[in-house]
C-alpha cells in the first residue's frame, strides 16, 4: 500500500472533497493546485497519475490534525467537525438528487400511462429463422491424468 492508496482512503473515510483537502493542506502553509492533487487520486496506469510523496502526505496529516482537532488556543472536539462535514453533504445531497431529470425536452408532452404510441405497431418476435444445431469444435475427450491402462 503506498501514499496514494492512504490518501484515498483517508479521502473516503472522511468524506472530503478536494477544495476541504486544500483548505487543510493550507492549515499547515502547504500549497497545492487543485490539478496536482487529482493526478494523486487517479489510477496508476493513467497518463497523469502523480506519486503522492511523503511530504505531501505528512503535511495532510498535519493539517488534518489541526482541521479536527484545533489548535492549542482554539481546541474542537473532531466529532463535531466530522458531524458538520456530514450535515453539509447531506444538505448538498438533498439539493441534486440523482433521480431529477436534469434537461428534459420543451416539446415532450407526458403522456398517460396506458397509451401506446400513434401509428406504431406492437413488436413482434418472428419465429421464421430455425437456430443452427450446435457444432462441438472440441471433441469428447477422455483424460487419464497420467494413469495408464490396466
Amino acid at each position: 500500500m503506498n501514499n496514494n492508496d492512504i490518501f484515498k482512503k483517508l479521502r473516503v473515510a472522511l468524506q472530503l472533497r478536494d477544495e476541504q483537502i486544500l483548505e487543510i493542506l493550507q492549515l499547515v502553509d502547504f500549497r497545492i493546485s487543485a490539478a496536482e492533487l487529482g493526478a494523486f487520486f487517479r489510477k496508476q496506469d493513467h497518463p497523469n497519475y502523480m506519486e503522492c510523496g511523503d511530504q505531501v502526505l505528512r503535511n495532510f496529516l498535519n493539517g488534518l490534525v489541526i482541521h479536527l482537532r484545533g489548535t492549542k488556543e482554539d481546541p474542537k472536539n473532531p466529532m463535531d467537525v466530522i458531524n458538520e462535514n456530514t450535515k453539509q453533504i447531506q444538505s448538498n445531497a438533498a439539493r441534486f438528487p440523482k433521480d431529477a431529470n436534469i434537461k428534459t425536452m420543451p416539446s415532450a408532452k407526458p403522456k398517460p400511462a396506458g397509451a401506446k404510441p400513434s401509428g406504431a405497431k406492437p413488436f413482434k418476435k418472428s419465429n421464421t429463422k430455425k437456430p443452427a444445431p450446435k457444432i462441438e469444435v472440441v471433441e469428447k475427450v477422455r483424460y487419464n491424468n497420467g494413469k495408464g491402462n490396466k
